[in-house]
């Protein structure tokens, strides 16, 4: 993996070169992880000038035996009370770099000064979301760490099904399903974990109350793990108990069949929009059109929403090995709803397709 680290490095100073800039101070955790497979809190990483990168630490890092890239440099400050943003920045201005990108939509306005006064009248530029768009497409690494985590969702999932669940919170089985992602081999939940029964299911991103589970009740339930950094999300709505009402099956084969079109969208050079669109289209004709969520999908990855966005809004088109959710859902207010959550990765329809990397059932099941 430590080439795996340099090479992105490589395109990261290469990025930089053609826009003139010599080097780049990289703050935002992701990002350091990204670029280098550990990102300890408050780490900064200075790529250039120079074949040399800089890692710089506010504690030791953790001595596992292995071994650095030979371009890496780890630099750790002699005060816990330090800046590493601000030493990195020092260290470029040590090694004679004409110019500086930062990552402004990261740094604060405290911080951006600090950095600014140490460089003494060394030129800063705005990196901007340069090493997003390299995270934007994974590779087979990433892929298949999210293959895992997903698996591990999956996992702890299938397991609460088989528990008994009338009687219990939300706030318990969410808890419960958090405990399994980490029986399971995840670094942790990828988010707060979403448990919503009765009247609470359906509600995009839901936090669970102490609300317990009855009879007849939908239960929606969203959850992702953690694993090596990556994460996944699945999403699933259920009916306790007994078979499900007229309702509850209108509402959920609606909600199916919009997920179904978003995944089946999905492809190298769609539009993101076209596939929000084709997602939102039977809900809208439904006349669900109050009460849907600004999205209906979005990128992950080191980070649970990254780009793209999957939004009316949304530009730009997709690309082959991006992973992306597809998360359709309805809320009636008082009744309750249903919403369904996939984690896939975009592939051309000559390889299949996209890949499910979440395979838990979408039959309405009574439980």
């Amino acid at each position: 993996m430590a080439e795996v680290h340099a090479t992105r490095r490589e395109r990261l100073r290469e990025r930089c070169a053609a826009t003139g800039v010599a080097a780049a101070l990289v703050t935002r955790p992701a990002n350091v992880r990204y670029l280098t497979g550990a990102a300890p809190p408050g780490a900064a990483l200075l790529v250039g000038p120079g074949a040399e990168d800089v890692l710089v630490h506010l504690r030791p890092p953790p001595d596992d035996g292995e071994g650095g890239p030979d371009d890496l440099r780890s630099v750790v400050l002699p005060s816990p009370e330090g800046d590493a943003a601000v030493a990195a920045a020092d260290l470029a201005r040590e090694r004679q770099a004409d110019s500086l990108a930062v990552e402004e939509h990261h740094l604060t306005v405290t911080r951006h000064r600090a950095v600014s006064s140490v460089t003494e009248g060394l030129p800063l530029t705005d990196l901007g979301a340069a090493v997003e768009q390299l995270r934007l497409i994974k590779d087979e690494h990433e892929i298949a760490a999210l293959r895992i985590a997903a698996e591990i969702a999956d996992t702890a999932l299938g397991e609460l099904l088989e528990s008994i669940l009338v009687g219990r919170t939300e706030r318990h089985l969410a808890l419960e399903l958090e405990r399994r992602l980490v029986d399971h081999g995840a670094d942790g939940p990828a988010f707060r974990t979403s448990v919503g029964t009765g009247p609470h299911s359906g509600t995009a991103r839901h936090v669970p109350t102490d609300r317990r589970v009855e009879e007849g009740d939908f239960l929606t339930v969203r959850l992702g793990a953690c694993y090596r950094g990556y994460r996944c999300e699945v999403g699933r709505t259920f009916v306790i108990g007994t078979a499900p009402a007229a309702w509850q099956i209108e509402l959920y084969e609606l909600v199916f069949d919009a997920q179904r079109a978003g995944r089946e969208r999905l492809a190298p050079g769609v539009a993101c929009r076209d596939v929000d669109r084709a997602t939102r289209q039977p809900l809208t004709a439904a006349g669900h059109t109050e009460g849907l969520a600004p999205w209906t999908g979005h990128g992950v990855g080191l980070e649970i929403d990254e780009d793209p966005q999957l939004s009316p809004a949304a530009m730009g088109k997709l690309d082959a090995c991006v992973p992306v959710t597809v998360e359709p859902g309805v809320h009636l207010p008082g009744r309750g709803g249903v919403r369904i959550d996939d984690t896939l990765v975009v592939r051309p329809t000559a390889d299949g397709g996209p890949e499910l990397l979440t395979i838990t059932t979408k039959e309405l099941l009574a439980l």
